[in-house]
């Protein structure tokens, strides 16, 4: 199934039915009156996030939805029927924007949460709503109020507890696999992987994170090159950032600062997360290699730095171990 993380439809509610002009003529029933029913209100649109859903590939085939209009009334003061709602059913994690693509309407971040978006119309007035002790015979009915309109964007932004960043070939994908039962494609070339990819990391029967590994960075991607930073918007929800860096590479200080650098011109605030450095590929390295990679780049970034062999599995367990206590840590203070 192809991966889609961002699509524009077009929604629109239902329109009110009308109300009716009608009069009460029975046979010997002297008085009879005006009996026109009101109208019926139109059907709602409404979004709902649901966790069966992870991409929106729907959306590239269907982009328009419109709920029914209300049934029109009647004599003998029968309203019109009320018309069914529309609901968009959209992963967890969707973002709902107005056309400019700025506005945000909504963000249904948990699992079941609705929102209205466009609310259909109400039905219109009929005859009998407007008699009284002067006007006993009204031939006054309203059409029914109109629905709404308008076109979104819908946004995905992955929900995750842990984002995997770095350059191309950092040995992302190799993490995720040997981590969690996600099989993302992993070859010896950059760019393998083109889309994001979500594993469940679990430590034991009662401990277990998510991790989202996305497309690899280089120099300008803020300014589009390679794919681009567009994916950054999936590790934007993540509690810690796990920052891979290929230590076969000479310049690893630099590529370190490249990443930050890219993350900056994206979004300080993503840049502002509680960042974990891990040296990868460490099964490569000489003792005397992994320590003095180790040493410059904790002194260029001020902090720990963790080293990894995704192939071997050396200090995997430490690793998770760290990234589980981080999370924990950040839904304790969530929840304070």
């Amino acid at each position: 199934m192809k991966f889609l993380d961002q699509a524009k439809i077009y929604v629109r509610s239902g329109d009110g039915g009308d109300g009716v002009i009608a009069f009460r003529r029975e046979k010997y029933i002297e008085f009879g009156g005006p009996d026109g029913g009101n109208g019926g209100r139109g059907g709602d649109v409404i979004f709902r996030a649901v966790p069966a859903l992870n991409t929106l590939i729907d959306f590239r085939y269907t982009q328009h939805f419109k709920a029914r209009k209300g049934g029109n009334g009647a004599g003998s003061d029968r309203t019109g029927a009320a018309a069914d709602n529309v609901i968009i059913d959209v992963p967890v994690g969707t973002q709902i924007f107005d056309e400019d693509r700025e506005t945000l309407l909504a963000d249904l971040d948990e699992a079941g949460k609705e929102i209205l978006l466009c609310r259909g119309g109400d039905g219109g007035r009929g005859n009998a709503h407007y008699k009284t002790s002067t006007n006993r015979a009204p031939r006054r009915a309203d059409k029914g109020w109109p629905g709404e309109e308008r076109w979104v964007w819908l946004r995905l932004k992955l929900i995750a507890d842990v984002g995997l960043v770095g350059l191309p070939n950092a040995g992302k994908s190799t993490l995720l696999s040997v981590a969690s039962r996600a099989r993302p494609k992993i070859a010896d070339y950059p760019f393998t992987t083109l889309h994001p990819q979500l594993g469940v990391v679990r430590l034991n029967t009662t401990e277990e994170f998510v991790i989202a590994d996305i497309p690899g960075l280089i120099e300008g991607a803020s300014e589009g090159a390679g794919l681009g930073d567009r994916f950054l918007g999936h590790v934007e929800r993540c509690a810690t950032l796990l920052h891979l860096i290929d230590g076969t590479e000479s310049q690893i200080v630099k590529h370190w600062r490249l990443i930050r650098h890219e993350l900056e011109a994206y979004d300080p605030g993503l840049a502002a997360k509680p960042e974990i450095i891990v040296l990868n590929k460490c099964d490569s390295l000489t003792a005397e290699q992994k320590s003095a990679k180790k040493r410059a780049l904790a002194k260029a970034s001020g902090a720990e730095v963790l080293t990894l062999s995704g192939v071997t599995g050396e200090g995997l367990p430490e690793l998770l171990r760290l990234l589980q206590d981080r999370v924990n840590a950040a839904k304790e203070s969530k929840q304070a």
